[in-house]
């Protein structure tokens, strides 16, 4: 007698064999589906919401950071703690010249909401004041005309790039409203562009799509703001760590404005490069997390194939030992018993990475948008692995039952009830 994969008898006799007890099959196969399901749903998922997180960054520049005044915490030279203070024109030029490790140190005037109006329609959204360095930290995507220009801020021209959802509520029947005017707080703009983003990053609360930008200079001029500044971003050249320069920015600061060194509250300073690092070792521990519980869900369906194949070799005692005396060898009886454990595997395996493969493609579809697409998908070679891993895991749980139904002798296979 000899066991071969394309013997269709031996195939009949598997799916008879694992139809004899129908429940406990089922309860064993679902044990292998769903534990491949857990691993490729949980390493597809940690993948997709790592993207999702990430997203939040995209077209935003690593080596950045957002400085905000705020309150002071500590009284410091006469001054009473809980002052107020404000970043002038003079600091950006002096963290300049300050420190030629920064790439870019640029303003970030506004916030607030005002009235954009074109005829009958109109809209309450923030405004922004910024100069063309802008784009050196956070990149808008264009969809028509340009951004603010140096010639915009040096001559206060009142010129405005529209944010395109905002396009779309002042303007409901223009593709573009490029070279078009607009009144903002009754004062009127010419729209030079129209803009977006391709991230999740609301620097004042709201997004670029949702707002307009004009430059700086007008700003200061058009809501009477002197020399003041916002905020201000910086981002670093090529080799500097921000993390190491934010004391010394923090010092020639507080020193510029009488504030105490000691004060940490009194200014807010997000380093963008750590916020990805942060997100880094977050799905890296995520990953790991995910793979312990998808190998500990798989070696649960492992011990269920284990334990069928121990029953079916007790259930089966007479019949291996009949096969013995007519001459069946100890590797055929092997063979068979290990291909009942490979076959209920295989399928079962099988319709677990189908089963993923649906969940995810159904995740991917719901967390879609115009930004970007998350990967929650596995790749090939992903999927491969995960059912090979299985099947060698499988295949060595019946190893043992095969070898005891192997060392079954046929005398005693006879008289055993």
């Amino acid at each position: 007698m000899k066991v071969s994969l394309f013997d269709i008898d031996n195939w009949k006799e598997i799916g008879s064999t694992l139809a004899r007890n129908k429940t406990r099959t089922f309860l064993t196969g679902f044990g292998i589906f769903w534990g491949v399901a857990m691993l490729a749903m949980l390493m597809g998922g940690a993948r997709g919401a790592e993207d999702m997180l990430r997203r939040n960054f995209q077209g935003f520049a690593t080596n950045s950071a957002f400085m905000m005044p705020g309150w002071t915490s500590e009284p410091y030279k006469g001054h009473e703690k809980g002052r107020e203070w404000e970043f002038r024109a003079r600091d950006m030029e002096i963290l300049r010249q300050a420190f030629p490790e920064l790439a870019t140190v640029t303003p970030f005037i506004g916030g607030n909401s005002v009235s954009y109006r074109d005829g009958k329609y109109s809209y309450s959204a923030s405004i922004l004041g910024v100069e063309p360095e802008f784009v050196d930290m956070m990149e808008p995507v264009i969809y028509d005309g340009r951004f603010i220009n140096a010639t915009d801020v040096l001559q206060e021209r009142k010129v405005v790039v529209i944010g395109k959802k905002l396009a779309s509520e002042i303007f409901p029947n223009v593709a573009s409203p490029v070279g078009k005017s607009v009144e903002i707080n009754g004062i009127s703009y010419k729209i030079v562009g129209m803009a977006g983003q391709t991230n999740d990053m609301r620097l004042s609360g709201s997004l670029i799509d949702e707002q307009g930008i004009i430059p700086s200079s007008t700003y200061r001029r058009a809501y009477n703001v002197g020399d003041n500044v916002g905020a201000l971003l910086i981002v670093g050249g090529r080799g500097a760590n921000l993390s190491d320069l934010e004391p010394k920015i923090r010092q020639t600061l507080y020193r510029l404005h009488d504030i105490s060194p000691s004060d940490e509250g009194a200014m807010w300073f997000m380093n963008v490069s750590e916020e990805f690092a942060k997100v880094a070792s977050l799905f890296t521990g995520l990953s790991f997390l995910a793979l312990f519980i998808g190998i500990s869900t798989l070696l649960a369906g492992v011990i269920g194939i284990g334990n069928i194949m121990w029953v079916i070799v007790k259930e089966r005692t007479q019949e291996i030992g009949i096969r013995r005396a007519i001459g069946a060898k100890p590797r055929d009886i092997i063979a068979q018993i290990l291909s009942e454990g490979v076959a209920l595997t295989a399928v079962a395996g099988i319709a677990g990475i189908c089963f993923a493969t649906i969940v995810l493609a159904v995740a991917q579809a719901l967390t879609a948008n115009e930004i970007s697409t998350p990967r929650f998908q596995m790749g090939l070679g992903q999927a491969l692995a995960i059912f090979a891993l299985f099947a060698v895991l499988g295949t060595l749980a019946g190893l043992i039952p095969a070898i005891k139904a192997m060392r079954i002798k046929p005398v005693e296979a006879m008289n055993d009830k």
